[in-house]
């Protein structure tokens, strides 16, 4: 136990930890409120998709200026600022849900405000992500501690995951009438935490040399550093593919929830399908954070990426030809712990392999390859599962709700092969051996 909570011994990160954990698992909540209440109101895989990408499109058209910004900014205000605007964009966001009616809405247009709410909150994340995970290192004493730092950190996000989705639908069923309005008011009020935290904190300035380029420049020199390292180049490839065939699947599950189980499933069915995968992911991360070192990362990288592309055919296969509650929460609890050890490889390389004055660029590219092409492929998978339900109800009620777990199942297929493929472009050591996690040995 001493070994996997070792980073806790550092004052600044305990702060972040237990303030964070909060505010995530109000964020967490969030999100199935949120799809909950745009598939209960518009009963549309392909709006769903769209709901999804507005609140995910602007974080990949800023996350890259946001990085330049993050190595010249003093980064603990700058997140103290945005922690400040995600706060009031969640408490708009549950002032609009109040008003929202209990019956299916006529058109998609009438949710235009929630979709507009949701575009902030992408603007908001493009800029403290890539400034929150290059800040890590600095609320550590001894940057030793910086891979099981990023352990503990997702370790802290996944086990608010299991409490958050879980929770939020068990709310929303039995609150019933504007309970998915509470869910969002809920984390709204959580994100004083992590302000709070962050005020406690005490950071040693670190050094900073004046900029001498433009920020266009300065972004123009953080993209020929990542493109120049094989390791940097191949891991943000691997990942953007995830985040595009792979990542939405999670956005998909209100569908699986409501239509394909045939279980009368509600929003309390869609929480244990979210809860599980959290699970799987807390029992990876508990597992990683236990070790020492970081050997050896690239299989860890590549065999999380075949997992989770195997995992998403079978949860496919199983929610189809099985139709089994208990069979689908099992193969889930494999995706998310799949899905959690290919993220904490693919985030160990890049921060452990990047140099201090460039780890906010090479964050930013990491929130623009996960966070960022994510919500092309939500909406990509909406609208090619409604086109499917669409053109498969004319063979008749057997194929009924097929479209979900079809497209989810092509994505774990082309997620398999794309990591077996870019996995052979790692350099050879890096699939051996550790990286250095002092920054200063070149990813190579």
């Amino acid at each position: 136990m001493k070994s996997i909570i070792r980073s806790l011994r550092h004052r600044n990160f305990r702060l972040y930890f237990f303030g964070q954990g909060l505010s995530v698992t109000g964020t967490w909540m969030q999100s199935v409120a949120l799809i909950w209440l745009v598939y209960r109101l518009t009963d549309s895989k392909a709006v769903l998709g769209l709901a999804v990408f507005s609140s995910q499109i602007l974080t990949f058209v800023v996350a890259p200026l946001a990085g330049v910004l993050a190595d010249r900014w003093n980064r603990r205000r700058a997140l103290i600022a945005a922690q400040a605007l995600a706060m009031a964009q969640a408490l708009g966001l549950a002032a609009v849900a109040y008003t929202m009616p209990e019956e299916k809405v006529d058109h998609w247009v009438e949710i235009w405000p929630i979709l507009a709410l949701s575009l902030f909150t992408g603007l908001v994340r493009g800029f403290e992500v890539p400034t929150r995970h290059s800040f890590i290192v600095q609320m550590l004493d001894d940057r030793k501690d910086l891979p099981n730092a990023i352990a503990l950190n997702s370790l802290m996000v996944i086990t608010a995951r299991v409490i958050g989705c879980t929770l939020a639908g068990l709310l929303i069923q039995a609150i019933g009438r504007h309970g998915e309005a509470t869910v969002l008011l809920m984390n709204g009020l959580s994100y004083s935490t992590i302000i709070v935290s962050l005020g406690m904190m005490r950071i040693v300035p670190r050094r900073r040399e004046a900029p001498t380029e433009a920020v266009l420049a300065g972004l123009k020199q953080g993209w020929g550093y990542v493109w120049h390292k094989p390791t940097l180049r191949t891991v943000l490839l691997l990942l953007a593919l995830t985040s595009l065939v792979a990542v939405p699947h999670s956005e998909m599950l209100p569908a699986f929830a409501k239509d394909v189980h045939l279980l009368g499933g509600g929003p309390d069915t869609l929480s244990y399908l979210k809860g599980v995968a959290a699970g799987g992911a807390l029992l990876a991360l508990v597992l990683l954070a236990y070790r020492r070192t970081a050997v050896p990362l690239g299989r860890i990288l590549v065999g999380g990426g075949v997992l989770f592309g195997l995992g998403l055919i079978a949860f496919g296969a199983a929610t189809w030809y099985c139709r089994s509650l208990p069979v689908s929460l099992a193969v889930m609890a494999w995706v998310g712990l799949a899905m959690a050890t290919q993220m904490y490889a693919c985030n160990t390389m890049l921060q452990t392999t990047s140099d201090e004055n460039k780890r906010g660029r090479v964050m930013s590219f990491y929130t623009m390859a996960f966070m960022g092409v994510a919500p092309f492929g939500a909406m990509l998978m909406g609208w090619l599962a409604e086109v499917l339900d669409t053109r498969l109800a004319v063979w008749g009620p057997a194929y009924e709700g097929l479209g979900a777990p079809a497209v989810v199942a092509a994505g774990g297929a082309i997620l398999t092969v794309g990591a077996l493929l870019l996995g052979r472009r790692l350099p050879k050591r890096v699939r051996a051996a550790p990286p250095t996690v002092d920054g200063i040995e070149p990813a190579g």
